[in-house]
């Protein structure tokens, strides 16, 4: 019987944006692990027979150092994806002139560095703006991934913002980050935006724990591995099995701070999860993929939204509003 797909993507996000995300002015020299990330990262992926989507940051793939190690990521064989050009999480707050040219010059970017020019797009911090899906539309982008259907977005802003130091000023910026309540009410399986002229574009929401939409990505047990490790594997099996018995194929989410320890990459000890050995988690990754592997057949997120988009049968429509004035309504996923 030939197993359903699972999508694995990890978002390239690189040390300096997440010091931008936090409100730590070191991130303006842009220091990066990018260099020491990669190299063991993909032989690791190569000895687990893995290809997956790396998304990558625009700025990164501007900047000279990084081009040779982003152009392995192509030539080991997996997909690249657009992740915004300064991987700001409050994109959802942007003007679509502002969307336009970030979604642009990443693209430029990551082609020029890898040689291939990406046709899916995730916001940073899963910031997503109604009008994202015009330009991504007028761009030729096959996907979007940008939605996180979740309801506990709003408690990990909370979290986020007890270790960050962020002043009044900084969290306002970050009002929308990592989402709303409502944003547990989008839809968990692929739907189609319908865009205005009836153009539509492919969602690929990352995959949360049916009924419950509670998240289940790497980070999210890794964290959970701290207090049980067992727990953590018991819970990913939960969700493998709903997914299963609903009929939801499965997005699976990697960041680099998954594989990386604090001396790798200092001032990050506020992410979740950062007090865990990279050993230990690496042995938790494995663990999970053989998991997954067990019940849906592994390909990058590429892969699996070509897969989506051909499927016999009708996707589920959701129209992609904006206000009366034709901004775009605020809110991230």
């Amino acid at each position: 019987m030939t197993k359903p797909l699972a999508a694995l993507s990890l978002d390239l996000d690189d040390h300096w944006s997440y010091l931008k995300t936090r409100g730590d002015p070191a991130w303006k020299t842009h220091p990066s692990y990018i260099g020491r990330l990669l190299p063991p990262l993909l032989d690791l992926l190569d000895e687990m027979k893995l290809r997956i989507s790396f998304f990558v940051v625009g700025q990164d793939a501007a900047i000279e150092r990084n081009k040779p190690a982003l152009r392995t990521i192509v030539d080991r064989g997996h997909d690249v994806g657009n992740h915004s050009f300064h991987h700001e999480p409050w994109l959802s707050s942007y003007t679509p002139d502002e969307i336009r040219g970030e979604v642009q010059a990443a693209e430029g970017a990551i082609a020029d560095a890898t040689g291939v020019r990406p046709l899916g797009f995730r916001g940073p911090g899963f910031s997503w703006n109604p009008v994202l899906v015009d330009v991504l539309l007028e761009a030729g982008y096959r996907y979007d991934a940008s939605t996180l259907p979740t309801f506990i977005g709003p408690l990990g802003r909370m979290y986020y913002f007890a270790r960050s130091g962020l002043d009044r000023a900084e969290r306002a910026r970050r009002k929308d980050l990592y989402g709303s309540w409502a944003d547990g009410l989008r839809p968990i399986r692929p739907y189609r935006w319908l865009a205005p002229g009836g153009r539509q574009l492919l969602e690929v929401p990352m995959t949360t724990m049916p009924l419950l939409r509670t998240p289940f990505y790497l980070s999210y047990l890794i964290y959970l591995s701290r207090f049980s490790e067992a727990a953590a594997l018991a819970y990913l099996g939960a969700a493998i099995r709903l997914c299963r018995l609903s009929g939801i194929g499965l997005s699976f989410l990697l960041h680099p701070l998954d594989f990386l320890g604090p001396e790798e990459a200092p001032g990050l000890d506020f992410f979740p999860g950062m007090d865990v050995a990279p050993a230990r988690k690496r042995a938790l990754f494995r663990r999970a993929i053989a998991a997954i592997g067990r019940r849906f057949e592994i390909v990058d997120l590429g892969t699996y939204a070509r897969a989506v988009a051909a499927r016999p049968g009708r996707l589920a429509l959701r129209a992609a509003a904006r206000t009366p004035g034709g901004r775009a309504r605020g809110g991230s996923s």
